[in-house]
């Protein structure tokens, strides 16, 4: 349950912003985070899934296959090069050997970090990096930070709704629409439209 006035909706982050975080994320050592947020927006997977990821799933392919833990389908992801090339690069760079641990491990080694641990740590990372956005800052900001980029890249057609809804596994358009807020924004500007 969230407080009375307390932002409750996870917004999208700006694409050169998430570019910017990335570089600043490797830069200073926080390479769990780097490779978190770059899977979590180039995948457009959701957090129970992005966690149980293993370096071995991104060896010698360029499709990564899971079976979603919400839907228990089986999801085929392309592997962009840039996202192949920040795994290989950081992998290295944490002296990871061992390619069939968790990506993204807890400090004892043991299991993967959990949600909640996410999302408070991903609040700290906005603060710090100065990212202000409109809404909460949630795991469900890698998801929606794809979303977005791939509407503004499509001039928020119709086409490019209908092909998030299949890579979210939304069961309607009008679901996918709700998820990134586009009937929001679009009354928005109608608002915005009127003048004088």
């Amino acid at each position: 349950m969230s407080l009375l006035g307390q932002r409750t909706t996870t917004t999208s982050m700006n694409w050169d912003d998430f570019k910017s975080l990335i570089g600043k994320l490797e830069r200073d050592g926080e390479y769990k985070f780097c490779l978190l947020i770059s899977i979590g927006v180039f995948t457009g997977l959701r957090i129970s899934d992005l966690l149980l990821l293993k370096y071995k799933q991104f060896e010698n392919t360029d499709i990564l296959t899971i079976q979603e833990k919400k839907t228990k389908k089986t999801r085929r992801i392309k592997i962009n090069t840039d996202l192949k090339e920040i795994v290989e690069r950081v992998k290295v760079k944490m002296g990871v050997v061992d390619t069939s641990q968790f990506i993204f491990v807890n400090k004892y080694g043991t299991k993967p970090i959990d949600q909640s641990y996410v999302n408070v740590k991903l609040k700290e990372i906005l603060k710090q990096y100065n990212i202000v956005l409109e809404g909460n800052a949630s795991s469900h900001l890698f998801r929606k930070t794809l979303g977005n980029r791939v509407l503004r890249l499509n001039n928020y057609s119709n086409e490019s709704v209908i092909l998030l809804m299949e890579l979210f596994s939304h069961s309607s358009p009008s679901m996918t629409r709700k998820y990134l807020g586009i009937r929001e924004r679009e009354i928005h500007d109608v608002y915005d439209s009127l003048r004088l």
